[in-house]
């Protein structure tokens, strides 16, 4: 790390469409998309005070896996092996947990003195709902490494600073555990910053993956064991809500492969079931506080009509959950609350972000007619015409508007249910959504989420 540069404060395009944004303006030529995007979570989702002078204390420490403590220590040991070159310029690495609660730093003792007159400090909080657009709270809504430099901070008194971060994730369910950060006062970072916070993440994330291996087939062997005490139909699967392995009937209800498992985090399968995904997560947290809790609800598997029931029982590992035995058909432990109770009556969204070159787009709902999975993409047809989604995972995408009317049809599509104009029958019975657009554009159907169209579309 090196090549850095002192600069000085002041006025600059991204100060100015900073200033005009701060007064509800949306339009913010120059800016980049990934600030563009995380200025508007501050103001309209999070409501940051723009004018914060120093970020807030952090709550009570949350529960975490043992995953956790091994990020946290990697991290650690990322962190401190540079200290001292990042001291020479007068830089200080943090390491945060998943809530952006800093839990140490190191680096230059001068540069500690003025990041503690920002509470840039162990204890206090830099998520983005905390402390606005910044290096660590926007790398952990973002994947990759992010860089925040200057006027790109949404809070005024944080201009001085220039940051560098990037999250590891947990493998099996892509949410955040923690945070590497780099920052300076009034000096760019080194060009090297985001190849090393790459680097660093890469190392810590490869052990998680077998840690995810050794999860798998832990969960592999609880399904065998059941398997001996039990005839109803059975799968398990992890916290993600991802299939481990099913047996023959199960797979079916699921739509997943049968009898085949599933070891590896990145080659499970998605059922495509969104009550049944919901359901065990729900368990998942409910686990994690009983280890004695078993519940029961009620879903649609594939190629039914008619609702069934099933049994959900968390599987331990370390005394940590780290999946669920599903057992079809069955009827045991707690009745799971209706699904209004289990989501925390979380607010809808008004309006997605998409890209167009490097400006943000704001759309209204009504506009989307669809979203689509193009490779590392995703991509939404709207009545602006095609335009980049500012979303990267379109699982995320259709968990954040499944309550608004929208509903995944395929593994690639999710549909505005509003927009569809017309319906289509294949030569085989496939169902083909032809949408209100001008290119009156149709959207396949799998046959796994057939069913669920037909109820969501009274046909």
């Amino acid at each position: 790390m090196n090549n850095v540069r002192r600069l000085e404060p002041g006025a600059n395009p991204v100060f100015a469409a900073w200033e005009r944004f701060v007064r509800g303006e949306d339009p913010v030529p120059g800016v980049r998309p990934v600030v563009a995007i995380s200025w508007h979570r501050c103001r309209e989702q999070y409501r940051v005070d723009p004018y914060l002078k120093a970020a807030p204390v952090a709550v009570a420490e949350r529960d975490h896996s043992p995953e956790h403590d091994v990020v946290f220590t990697e991290l650690g040991f990322h962190a401190a092996a540079v200290s001292h070159e990042v001291a020479d310029f007068g830089g200080v690495v943090t390491v945060t947990d998943a809530t952006g609660r800093i839990l140490a730093e190191w680096g230059d003792p001068a540069t500690f003195a003025r990041a503690a007159d920002a509470n840039m400090a162990p204890w206090f909080c830099w998520s983005e709902c905390a402390a606005g657009t910044n290096g660590m709270g926007t790398a952990l809504e973002t994947h990759g490494p992010v860089l925040i430099r200057g006027a790109e901070h949404w809070c005024r008194s944080f201009h001085n600073w220039f940051c560098g971060g990037i999250a590891v994730r947990n493998v099996v369910t892509g949410e955040p555990i923690a945070c590497l950060n780099l920052s300076c006062w009034r000096t760019q970072l080194p060009a090297s910053t985001g190849r090393w916070l790459a680097n660093a993440a890469a190392k810590t994330q490869r052990t998680l993956k077998e840690r995810a291996r050794d999860s798998g087939a832990e969960l592999v062997a609880a399904y065998t064991q059941a398997r001996t005490h039990s005839s109803a139909p059975l799968a398990v699967m992890d916290t993600a809500g991802k299939v481990v392995i099913a047996d023959d009937t199960a797979s079916v209800l699921m739509g997943v492969p049968a009898s085949t498992p599933a070891i590896d985090a990145t080659l499970r399968w998605n059922p495509g079931l969104p009550e049944l995904i919901r359901a065990v997560r729900y368990a998942g947290k409910q686990a994690a506080h009983n280890r004695d809790w078993v519940g029961s609800t009620q879903i649609f598997p594939h190629l039914a009509e008619e609702p069934t029931s099933i049994s959900i029982r968390p599987v331990f590992s370390s005394g940590h959950p780290i999946g669920n035995l599903v057992f079809f058909g069955a009827f045991d432990g707690e009745w799971l609350p209706p699904e209004q109770d289990r989501t925390q009556r979380r607010e809808l969204p008004h309006r997605l972000i998409a890209i167009r070159d490097n400006r943000m787009v704001l759309l209204r709902l009504s506009e989307v007619f669809f979203a689509e999975s193009e490779g590392n993409d995703v991509w939404l047809a709207t009545a602006r015409g095609r335009l980049r989604a500012a979303s990267q995972s379109l699982d995320k995408l259709d968990g954040e508007l499944a309550d608004a009317g929208f509903l995944r049809v395929h593994r690639r599509y999710v549909v505005n249910l509003g927009r569809v104009r017309e319906i289509e029958r294949g030569l085989k019975g496939e169902l083909l959504l032809i949408m209100e657009n001008e290119a009156r554009e149709t959207v396949p159907v799998s046959r796994r989420n057939a069913p669920a169209v037909r109820r969501a579309l009274d046909i």
